[in-house]
């Protein structure tokens, strides 16, 4: 066999100063094994979890046979001890408290467990044309059209008169019914087809379709509307009157998948955020005695701004950092001038077929790894909160050293659009602050898609994050 080729002086200076994150399936094809393993529980939790109430009762479960108390503000924690905080059922804390004070610093991996959906109008239901009928208002970033002809689901709760909380689920079981937003057929679509695409179904189009059959009863003014509520109330003993005290959500009762021949990637309704919830909770779950104690937050509310109390524009984290503080005498403040923070979210990953809203060197890219976004927000940069060069060192020099495959991109090409994650609103803490998660394409559709291989290396570095003492 012939020698290779002695590479020039000029290859020989290209490997040392360019960079390019390398295709995991070519660098590491033994991982590929590894990926599909851990892709299987995230599978589940997706199937599990597609509200944020659900995700919450999840990872709770989850805690709970781990060995996690609930948190007692006043008690005295040790190195080792694991705790979590549920706020209002929609979203939660875990912490395992590290060996190092917490003045000092503590590390904070938080995600979002809310996802675009179509919400029911507090008043929903109305016959029409012998039809029953749920009116919805969308709830998020979704583009209108896609949600037309989707299998959905009834999640949710209903707080009755007496106060009972009944949880509502419908449409997730074999043989169980399921809802859908009708579209026009092509042949009558000639008017439709002229609207923008962003009108191609329009939000007060989005009804759902939940009845045709009626109660039999002439003096009845709306029959098939009031079969529909009996059949409601025979399942859930709910009333038209109990919407008002209700959060129905209804998403998409399409399971999660693997999509290709390869079975590389993960087809499912939410990976936007809760990939990064359940690969941040993976790596919660295995931070044993940590030198920094974790923060690993689920928060609520991010697809509408992050407003109420249970989205990252409250005090919820403040707060919890407070008591951390004070569990050791510290002062909250040094805490979070120490603090670092992964805001995992998600990214755009680089689609050939739109190839044009993208900047191909600035872009992430499946089974690439897991992708830092230096910044987000729009035009320039508006909304972000930019991390810093010193910030990035921090967190791609641990990424290094624990082997994690790792890419940087920006969501799209400058001026095409942009969008915001928790990040702002941690840094408004005085918490070095990056985003990082997985890159999805078909974003905030009903049917997302992620690389199992991202989704892998999203988890180890997040248990990188945890295990570092750096």
């Amino acid at each position: 066999m012939e020698d290779k080729k002695e590479k020039s002086e000029g290859k020989l200076l290209e490997e040392t100063l360019t960079w390019k994150a390398p295709h995991i399936g070519k660098k590491a094809p033994e991982q590929c094994q590894e990926a599909q393993d851990f892709c299987t529980g995230y599978k589940a939790f997706l199937d599990e979890g597609k509200t944020e109430r659900e995700c919450v009762d999840y990872i709770t479960k989850k805690l709970l046979a781990s060995g996690y108390t609930p948190f007692e503000y006043g008690r005295k924690y040790h190195p080792g001890d694991k705790v979590f905080l549920v706020n209002r059922g929609k979203a939660l804390i875990a912490t395992t408290v590290g060996s190092r004070p917490v003045a000092e610093g503590v590390r904070i991996a938080g995600a979002h467990i809310d996802s675009p959906r179509l919400d029911l109008k507090p008043n929903p239901m109305y016959e029409k044309s012998d039809i029953a009928y749920f009116k919805t208002h969308y709830y998020g970033g979704i583009r209108k059209y896609q949600w037309g002809t989707v299998p959905l689901a009834m999640h949710g709760v209903v707080v009755k008169k007496d106060g009972e909380v009944c949880r509502v689920c419908l449409g997730e079981n074999p043989g169980e019914p399921v809802f859908c937003v009708s579209d026009l057929l092509p042949h009558l679509a000639a008017k439709q087809n002229e609207r923008k695409l962003a009108e191609g179904l329009k939000g007060e189009e989005l009804n759902i379709i939940i009845g045709s059959l009626p109660f039999i009863d002439d003096q009845v003014k709306e029959p098939v509307k009031l079969m529909a509520l009996k059949l409601l109330n025979e399942r859930f003993g709910i009333t038209e009157a109990d919407f008002y005290r209700a959060e129905i959500e209804m998403v998409p009762a399409q399971k999660a998948v693997d999509v290709g021949l390869d079975r590389s990637l993960v087809g499912a309704y939410g990976q936007d955020d809760r990939v990064c919830a359940y690969t941040a909770l993976m790596a919660e779950l295995e931070a044993d005695h940590p030198a920094w104690t974790t923060v690993t937050l689920f928060a609520d509310k991010e697809e509408i701004g992050s407003e109420g109390n249970t989205g990252m524009n409250s005090d919820f984290l403040a707060h919890y950092l407070g008591y951390l503080a004070d569990m050791q005498d510290a002062d909250v403040r040094q805490l979070s001038a120490n603090s670092l923070c992964l805001s995992a979210d998600v990214n755009a990953a680089y689609d050939p077929t739109f190839s044009d809203v993208f900047d191909s060197n600035n872009s992430s890219y499946i089974n690439k790894g897991c992708v830092l976004t230096k910044y987000t927000g729009a035009r320039g940069k508006s909304g972000s909160s930019d991390a810093s060069a010193e910030t990035m060192a921090r967190i791609i020099g641990i990424m290094d050293q624990a082997g994690v495959y790792w890419q940087a991109g920006e969501l799209g090409a400058v001026d095409q659009g942009g969008g915001g994650t928790i990040a702002k609103f941690v840094a408004k803490l005085n918490i070095d602050t990056v985003d990082l998660g997985v890159p999805i394409i078909s974003m905030h559709a009903p049917f997302e898609l992620a690389s199992k291989l991202d989704v892998y290396h999203t988890y180890k570095a997040f248990r990188a994050f945890y295990t570092a003492d750096r």
